[in-house]
């Protein structure tokens, strides 16, 4: 069933074999005898071209359930002798500014080697969608903060209100605050429409009664930014997102978006290699809320 999956999900025996740490003859084989064992043909295949049949479409998914639920079996097994093994994915947003994650996932490799980890960005709705499903363990999500995660466990990792983000030569780079409305005649770089990194601005606005020109639509970080040092757009985002020695400038908005950075997990069985990966991501939480609190009484 395994190789059925990396087949699948390649759409090439070459490199599905390459995945799988097998030879492509040993793959092969395996693959027609499990089509003979079920008396179906999984995959059409031509010299240039692997699809799924119908027969294969129908396979496919309740494979990869009975594989995880295997590898689930194993990992609690394990478990119960103090050794936490098994897969861990991870989505997480472009903008996490909240927790450490590399740290985190440094700590989890030290102590549970054999744990295997993938980690992958994308959108919290996305991610929402496949912790639901289970095809994912755990993801770091943005959202308005209006909206909380359902169907998940879940912590909250910061709340944040963005800030406006001006180039060099602009001409309200140095007022201490802005009001929203004085950014609406703007021309703005921001995330593509209907995601939830740009749900935020866009809530704001409309709460506002503002329309604004969304000219560049990006999703990554860096081109927003070096948009904005360009004086080509402004941008509202999380103010730890913006580097501190790049050449733009940050000013606070009143009426601006605000958003949530969550942790999330299934709340359906969680594996235990999810378990001890919320388990570390709080430990950091609570060090580096200790450490805020020691310096804000050593300033006292």
């Amino acid at each position: 069933m395994r190789y059925a999956v990396a087949v699948a999900e390649e759409r090439n025996f070459t490199r599905a074999a390459a995945k799988c740490h097998v030879v492509q003859s040993a793959l092969s084989h395996q693959i027609k005898a499990l089509e003979h064992e079920l008396g179906v043909s999984l995959f059409a295949r031509t010299s240039r071209r692997v699809d799924l049949t119908e027969a294969g479409a129908a396979f496919i998914p309740a494979a990869r359930s009975a594989l995880d639920a295997a590898d689930r079996a194993a990992s609690a097994a394990a478990s119960a002798t103090g050794e936490i093994t098994g897969g861990l994915s991870i989505g997480v947003i472009p903008t996490v500014t909240a927790l450490d994650l590399s740290a985190v996932l440094g700590n989890l490799h030290r102590r549970h080697p054999r744990v295997r980890t993938s980690l992958r960005t994308g959108g919290s709705r996305d991610f929402l969608d496949e912790l639901r499903t289970g095809d994912l363990d755990a993801a770091i999500l943005g959202l308005p903060a209006t909206v909380t995660p359902t169907g998940t466990e879940h912590i909250v990792l910061a709340e944040e209100r963005h800030v406006a983000v001006l180039g060099p030569g602009h001409r309200l780079g140095g007022r201490r605050r802005l009001r929203l409305s004085e950014l609406a005649g703007e021309t703005f770089v921001d995330f593509p429409q209907g995601s939830p990194g740009r749900e935020q601005s866009d809530l704001a606005f409309a709460a506002a009664g503002l329309g604004r020109t969304v000219a560049f639509e990006v999703m990554v970080i860096g081109m927003i930014l070096d948009l904005v040092a360009q004086d080509l757009a402004v941008a509202l985002l999380p103010p730890a997102i913006v580097p501190p020695d790049l050449e733009v400038r940050t000013v606070p908005v009143t009426g601006g978006p605000t958003r949530t950075e969550y942790l999330a997990w299934s709340d359906f069985n969680p594996s235990p290699a999810a378990l001890a990966f919320v388990d570390l991501a709080r430990s950091r939480l609570g060090a580096r809320s200790r450490v805020r609190e020691g310096r804000e009484g050593g300033e006292a």
